[in-house]
Parts: structure tokens; sequence; C-alpha cells
């Protein structure tokens, strides 16, 4: 469902995606994981047609993006890591104007408005104006935004940022839901347990590249570990922090 090929993006010299390619399965959660500064974010927001690659190709649904992005942006729903929204709107017009972005007005429109904010507990605040919401609140109605328009892909960069654990719940139910009817997500997340308990596969993204794909299987056969959990296989496929370094810095210090 999500297609990327020999994806690249460069600021200047450094190359933060470089000649990326992975696809994303209809019908199945991929959590994109990696260190900070590994590309991943710059990956999403070329897949949601917020940043243009280099060069590479993005193709959603079989759709290239730089030749059909109103095609390709009507079967998307994008939540960013750090999401702007209007704060002079209310959450309702918030989500009656994103769904008009999408063509879409009317009693289906507000029907879908009135069950997602019933979802999160936020119908007694669907006339309040944004700047009144918290944070975990805001994080709700930008999920709700990504929702309103019916999308077939999901991309959400820390989906749980701000969530409260009844919430975070909702959402873990509300994904798999959507996967387990056809739908597609892609989720990035620094948070492992959440990773390896929600997704059906991962994509362990490192310098700009990925550096494996698949199951938890997968991944171990690349790690060469048959019992390694996720943190682990994370760490040695990534080549992170070792207990020496930990100890030399301890050391230091005193």
């Amino acid at each position: 469902m999500i297609e990327l090929v020999s994806l690249t993006k460069r600021y200047g010299e450094f190359v933060a995606v470089d000649a990326l390619s992975l696809s994303v399965p209809e019908g199945r959660i991929t959590g994109l994981l990696g260190p900070n500064g590994a590309g991943k974010t710059t990956t999403l927001r070329m897949i949601a047609g917020i940043l243009e690659p280099d060069s590479g190709e993005v193709r959603i649904g079989g759709l290239d993006m730089a030749r059909e992005p109103l095609a390709t942006r009507s079967m998307l729903g994008f939540v960013p890591d750090r999401p702007f929204v209007y704060e002079k709107l209310t959450g309702g017009e918030l989500l009656r104007f994103t769904a008009g972005l999408h063509g879409m007005s009317g009693s289906v429109v507000e029907t879908r408005i009135d069950e997602l904010l019933e979802l999160w507990d936020l119908v007694s605040w669907k006339d309040q104006l944004v700047e009144s919401y918290s944070h975990g609140m805001r994080q709700k109605l930008i999920l709700s935004s990504a929702l309103v328009h019916a999308p077939r892909v999901l991309v959400i960069d820390e989906p749980m940022v701000g969530l409260d654990p009844r919430s975070a719940r909702i959402l873990k139910d509300l994904l798999r839901e959507f996967a387990d009817r056809g739908g597609t997500v892609l989720v990035s997340t620094h948070t492992l347990e959440l990773a390896e308990v929600l997704c059906d596969q991962m994509a362990i993204i490192d310098h700009g590249q990925i550096a494996v794909a698949g199951t938890m299987a997968d991944l171990r056969r690349a790690a060469e570990s048959s019992e390694a959990g996720l943190e682990q296989l994370f760490l040695r496929i990534t080549r992170g922090a070792t207990d020496l370094r930990i100890a030399s810095l301890l050391d230091a210090l005193g």
C-alpha cells in the first residue's frame, strides 16, 4: 500500500534519507524504528507529501505521489510529531476544516466528527477553542483529524505523546481494528515496548537507510539471536550503546 523506491533527501551536504526502499503492506501495522537523527521523521514527511524528495518515488495505493498528489493524499491520514493546530478554531471547526480539505461536508462529516469526539471523551469540548485544550486533548484532536476523511492509510509519528493510559489503550485498539479491516498503518515510535506489542512487522532505519525489515523472527535472524527482545535486537542492529561505554562514563564522573 505504501511503496518507497530509492527515496533520498539531502539538507546541504547531509544525507538525511539515503536511497531508502520499503514496502508497507495493506492490512498490517508496520513500525518504523531508529535512533535519533536516523531519518524517520524525514521519511514520514515525504510520505505525507510535506517534503519533496531529491530523488526516488513515494507510491500510495499504486499511485505516484509526485504525479497524482491529490489522489494519493486523499487516501492518507497523517499525524506529525509536532502537529500545528489553528488555536482560534473550535475542535468541531478544525475537524470540519480538515474534512473540507478533502472535499467532504454535510451530515456524514458531522456524524463522523461526533463519533470521533465521543471516542476520546471530547464531546463537551467540541465548541471550545483549541487554545483551551491540554496537550493530550490536542493529540486526540489531531488523531481525529487524521481519521475524519476515512483514509485507507495512516502514517503516525510518535502516536502516544501526551496520551493518558486509557487513551493510549483506545488508540492501540483503534489501530488494530483499522488494520484488521484492511487499512494500512505506518507508525514511528521510540517506545520499543509499544512497537513489539502493536506492530505486525518493523523496519529499522539507521543513517538514512533500512538496516532490516520484517517480523520479529526476521529481526532475530538478522541479529543472529533466537530469543532476544526488540530492545536487544534494536541495539545490536543499530550498534547501540554498550555497557562498556556507560561504565567508562560513570568512571569519568567519579
